[in-house]
């Protein structure tokens, strides 16, 4: 066989091209290892007792089984009533299988090793070999009893079968006149109810301090509850007899009709179960009354906003009433100081014109004597048309200027005046004025 040779290296490169250096060695550390486990223990036992290895095995095996012993007799067995003892193995429906192994505090939450181990005990106290050598002369009719109930609660189909109809596990409701804990005494009644649900986390019963929500949920849950209990551990044997097919098939039917109406009374018990809860429940009653008191509160918010809209509503009503009458009140008073202004401007009117003629009386009629009776019509006659043509004004004013002027010629100079005035505004002709005239 020829050794292998390398491939030569590339003209262009050497064996110092050919190394590449990652990285170095750390410096030696020298640390002090503690030996520990189980088997340094072993070895270390043997080394000081002398030991070989089978000893060793042995008297550990022998030290092993003691425990165990002690163990087992250190708990708490249930008593054997003479009852049970003599049970006949072929009435293994009607037997407890938790009681025959001493299970009975544990029922349904016995794990499969307290299962286990309970029936290694009960096996080796009631073996009918054990027996025969002890000189008792007892049948083995119990050791049939603790084989069944292995049987049955050691498969986990034929267990849930059993738990379906363990009566004993039930826990009974308390009655209406119980003094006891609402809460501690139905907790314990549903917390057995729920070992039949398929859906998980089982709800709680709570607490006085549990929320609306929380409660709702729990009994909407055992409502609507969901069990996987069935009643097949109570059918009739069907018979094993393959040339009566007719009567296999009805015993069938009838077991399947059983099992119907257990689970529709069932259904119903546990229904009642709930109702009876629901209606001591002191929980409810106060969320009733919270809720009463909350509906009162929305109604009388809501009557309140209606109030307070109607009152509104009344206010704005009052209020557009009183600035109506205040609209009346103030056109009334506007129309009676106008009817007031226009009787002032009238009776003024009159006053004036009055004024005026008395002051044409006064100055004679601006003649000297006795005035005659056509003088007396022609003057008239020039004063209504001054009264005539001038507005209400220049009529005060007219009739101011001659307040001021009780002489003759000064009372004919105002009259003069009106007349030209007139007459430069084209109120009136110079032909118009028969009497005061420039």
């Amino acid at each position: 066989m020829s050794a292998a040779v390398l491939p030569p290296l590339a003209a262009d490169r050497t064996k110092k091209d050919a190394f590449v250096s990652y990285g170095h060695l750390s410096a030696f550390t020298l640390r002090a290892i503690e030996p520990v486990g189980p088997q340094y223990l072993s070895h270390a036992r043997r080394a000081l007792r002398g030991r070989t290895w089978s000893e060793d095995e042995r008297i550990q095996a022998q030290i092993n089984v003691k425990n165990v012993e002690e163990e087992t007799v250190s708990e708490d067995e249930e008593p054997e009533d003479s009852v049970m003892l003599s049970r006949d193995p072929k009435d293994w429906k009607g037997q407890d299988h938790y009681k025959v192994l001493g299970l009975s505090r544990y029922r349904y939450r016995a794990s499969d090793e307290q299962i286990r181990r309970a029936h290694r005990k009960k096996v080796l106290k009631h073996h009918p070999d054990k027996k025969a050598a002890s000189g008792s002369i007892d049948d083995d009719g119990f050791f049939k009893c603790i084989q069944k109930a292995m049987e049955i609660l050691s498969d986990p189909v034929k267990r849930r079968q059993f738990d379906s109809v363990d009566e004993a596990a039930d826990v009974q409701p308390p009655s209406r006149k119980a003094k006891g804990s609402f809460y501690k005494d139905w907790g314990r009644v549903f917390e057995s109810e729920g070992r039949f649900s398929k859906k998980h986390p089982i709800p709680k019963l709570g607490d006085g301090s549990s929320t609306k929500e929380d409660v709702d949920y729990f009994y909407n849950f055992f409502y609507n509850f969901d069990s996987w209990r069935s009643f097949e551990y109570l059918d009739e044997d069907v018979p094993d007899d393959s040339d009566n097919r007719d009567n296999k098939r009805h015993t069938e039917r009838k077991n399947k009709t059983a099992r119907q109406k257990r689970k529709t009374e069932d259904t119903a018990r546990l229904r009642k179960l709930v109702d009876d809860c629901l209606t001591s429940d002191p929980r409810v009653k106060v969320f009733k009354e919270a809720e009463r008191m909350a509906k009162e509160q929305r109604k009388w918010e809501r009557e309140a906003d209606a109030r307070k809209a109607s009152e509104q509503a009344k206010k704005a009503k009052e209020e557009e009433e009183r600035r109506r009458k205040e609209e009346e009140e103030r056109s009334k008073e506007e129309r009676l100081n106008s009817k007031k202004a226009k009787e002032s401007a009238k009776n003024a009117k009159k006053k004036n014109r009055r004024a005026v003629k008395a002051a044409v009386k006064d100055a004679n009629y601006f003649v000297d004597g006795l005035a005659s009776a056509a003088v007396i019509d022609s003057t008239l006659d020039d004063v209504d048309l001054i009264l005539e043509k001038i507005d209400d004004t220049e009529l005060a004013d007219f009739a101011q200027k001659l307040s001021g002027s009780t002489e003759r010629n000064a009372v004919k100079e105002v009259f003069l005046d009106v007349s030209v005035d007139l007459i430069r505004s084209g109120k009136a002709k110079d032909t118009d004025f028969k009497t005061i005239k420039a």
